[in-house]
């Protein structure tokens, strides 16, 4: 009897294990794709536009002065002021090396050349006799410098400093008259050199970003503020007539500009 019972239990045990043979197997999700992290690493090129103004805006001249009879009238000084501010335009190359991707320290090297807005003429009547008149312009300003930073994911705070080279003109006039040239007269052209310090921020914009043209992962907005100090130079007035004396005045170079840019970075990846 025992065996009748357990035949239809086993029989139905047996049918049970075959549906679920049957069954299709469930499958594993596939493994999550890793998304790649933004790093600062990698060679750059941009424009840049801004303002620039001088800081230290003072020609001192300083001399002596003989009259045609012999008498001698000095030391003759004067101080004037030539501020000077104005539009300032070019671009930049450079390199940048994060040391972990995602969030991190960031260094890099970059130079760049912009033209600069940077004239001024003054003229006054010297205690004398005539008028003085002096003109001070700058048509270049380029830097090589280093960066130091720290980025957060697509946003980098950043400050630089090192080199800095400009084209400067210099010109004095001395006692002029509506009757004569000026009694002492120099001009000088040449470049400067000095350094510029400063800083900014920078961020990489998003592909979807109206502004990103390029539609690329690479391409970033920056703003910064730089100080350069070119020095002072001093520029030797000569005598036009026949007049014996020396004169001499000094310019300064010293300013701050401000500027946004816009790179295009090779390799973000």
């Amino acid at each position: 009897m025992n065996k009748t019972i357990l035949t239809p239990a086993a029989l139905a045990a047996l049918t049970a294990a075959a549906s679920a043979a049957d069954l299709p197997r469930r499958a594993l999700p596939p493994a999550p794709i890793a998304l790649p992290v933004f790093t600062w690493t990698g060679a750059y090129f941009g424009i840049n536009a801004g303002y620039v103004t001088s800081t230290r805006d003072v020609a001192n001249t300083a001399g002596v002065f003989r009259w045609s009879d012999g008498t001698t009238r000095g030391p003759y000084t004067s101080t004037v002021r030539l501020p000077r501010d104005g539009f300032t335009g070019g671009g930049q190359v450079g390199y940048n090396y994060q040391l972990t991707p995602g969030s991190g320290f960031v260094v890099g090297v970059e130079t760049d050349a912009a033209y600069t807005d940077l004239r001024r003429g003054y003229g006054f009547q010297s205690r004398l006799v005539g008028t003085n008149t002096y003109r001070q312009s700058g048509d270049y300003l380029g830097t090589v410098r280093g960066r130091v930073g720290y980025a957060i994911d697509r946003t980098l705070f950043y400050g630089t400093g090192g080199f800095a080279y400009a084209g400067e003109t210099y010109r004095g006039g001395l006692f002029q008259t509506a009757a004569r040239p000026p009694v002492f007269l120099g001009s000088r052209s040449r470049i400067e050199t000095g350094y510029a310090v400063g800083g900014g921020i920078e961020y990489a914009l998003p592909t979807d970003s109206f502004l990103n043209v390029f539609h690329s992962n690479a391409v970033t907005v920056k703003g910064e503020a730089l100080y350069y100090d070119l020095g002072g130079r001093t520029i030797p007035l000569l005598p036009t007539v026949r007049t014996i004396g020396t004169f001499a005045t000094r310019f300064q170079n010293e300013g701050v500009l401000g500027r946004v840019g816009l790179n295009y970075e090779f390799g973000s990846y």
